[in-house]
């Protein structure tokens, strides 16, 4: 354990699902990890002035507020995590890097591409006075996939050929359940195409270290209207009053919305190089809980990695005799592996919280070292220009549509 006096006091706004995970993160991260500073659960801050205190007291944090220019404004706050709906990302992040706070926000960056410019656009301004600034990619700190990234950099693939990603869950297939933030567009920005297929997209580029240049999509949203929440709490739900019929106590249906974003995203694209790729995301596909898979075929071998897995990755490698060929299992547990030797003796498995932990080592060591981390928020960026690439090729009827470089925009 780093025996250094510096203090990284952090400052957390929302508590649900990201805002525990993040907390878990920052609750162990000193404990693990040898780091130039010690990461300080500070403040953390939600809307509801109960629940964020049962929220402190739970999740280990000094003290609570319920205002989130109070927190930015204070003093003793030196990084601002924002783990909040998709609609207030913009102007929390950019009131926090004005302030001089260093900044970790959730994925997607945004909910437009506009909002995500001015952000990208101010991260780059504020790194010139030694501000730092990452958008939260959790799934690139899985060991398994720092290292499928590793065999892509070596050349063990070859020349890349096919990138085939898929995101599916189904906590979303009832019709009866309820209309919460993630399927209203004002609030998330899009449906399972920001959710789940912003990662996939992150993950790809991340991993072949190429960018998506064009895409062709469908997108559908299989129940159009749910009824109103009585409250929701991460991925769960209720409705007020509602029986197993769908009716209220009193016999008659709740009030129902409308739901404004994609339950699925199918897109095929291309990446830098021609390479060939095809994305899904649904959160409509039954009995498929968190089932993320990304496979990469290259001219010497493929390498695939399944998030129900998260230990491990299939490995082909085309090079070795052809009587020796086949997939093999590689166990992503040893202490060479990324991340690993902070943990547990080979073949101790670790899981998704870990990602998280790994995230908050990397951006602490970024910011008490002067490093820019990564993904930057121009990153973060890049990913919004290709959901909005597909958002408008879906719209028009499938339509190949060009994704622009996201330094180009931040440039102009």
């Amino acid at each position: 354990m780093s025996t250094t006096d510096r203090e990284l006091r952090v400052g957390m706004v929302g508590y649900a699902f990201m805002g525990a995970a993040h907390s878990q993160a920052w609750r162990t991260v000193n404990r693990v990890f040898d780091l130039p500073a010690r990461a300080r659960m500070s403040l953390i801050c939600g809307r509801d002035a109960g629940k964020v205190a049962d929220a402190a007291d739970r999740l280990g944090w000094d003290a609570h507020t319920t205002d989130w220019r109070d927190l930015i404004a204070r003093d003793d706050i030196d990084v601002v995590d924002v783990c909040t709906p998709g609609d207030s990302h913009a102007e929390i992040a950019l009131a926090a890097l004005a302030a001089g706070k260093h900044v970790l926000c959730e994925k997607p960056l945004a909910n437009t591409v506009s909002e995500a410019r001015a952000m990208a656009a101010a991260a780059v301004t504020a790194q010139a006075a030694g501000v730092r600034s990452m958008c939260g990619f959790n799934y690139r700190r899985v060991p398994a996939v720092a290292m499928m990234r590793q065999l892509v950099a070596d050349g063990r693939l070859g020349v890349i050929r096919h990138v085939r990603a898929t995101y599916l869950q189904d906590w979303i297939v009832d019709p009866q359940f309820p209309l919460v933030w993630r399927l209203q567009r004002d609030k998330a920005g899009s449906g399972a195409l920001g959710d789940i297929g912003a990662h996939i997209i992150d993950l790809t580029q991340y991993v072949t270290g190429r960018r998506i240049t064009g895409v062709s999509a469908v997108t559908e949203t299989f129940v159009k209207e749910r009824p109103l929440p009585a409250g929701s709490s991460g991925l769960a739900a209720t409705v007020d009053g509602a029986a197993a019929d769908g009716n209220g106590a009193d016999g008659h249906r709740p009030a129902t919305g409308a739901v404004t974003v994609d339950d699925a995203a199918v897109f095929v694209a291309r990446l830098d190089g021609g390479v060939l790729a095809t994305y899904e995301a649904s959160r409509f596909a039954t009995g498929r809980k968190n089932a993320l898979r990304v496979e990469i075929n290259g001219s010497l071998g493929t390498v695939a990695f399944d998030l129900e897995r998260l230990n491990e990755l299939e490995f082909y490698d085309a090079t070795r005799p052809a009587a020796e060929q086949g997939f093999s299992r590689i166990l992503v547990t040893e202490g060479e592996h990324p991340y690993m030797s902070a943990w547990w003796p080979p073949g101790h498995l670790i899981g998704y919280e870990h990602s998280f932990t790994h995230q908050a080592r990397d951006f602490v060591e970024a910011v008490a070292t002067g490093v820019d981390p990564a993904p930057s928020f121009v990153d973060g960026l890049q990913v919004q220009l290709v959901l909005d690439a597909v958002t408008r090729s879906a719209e028009l009827g499938s339509s190949w549509t060009e994704v622009e470089p996201a330094l180009a925009t931040v440039a102009a």
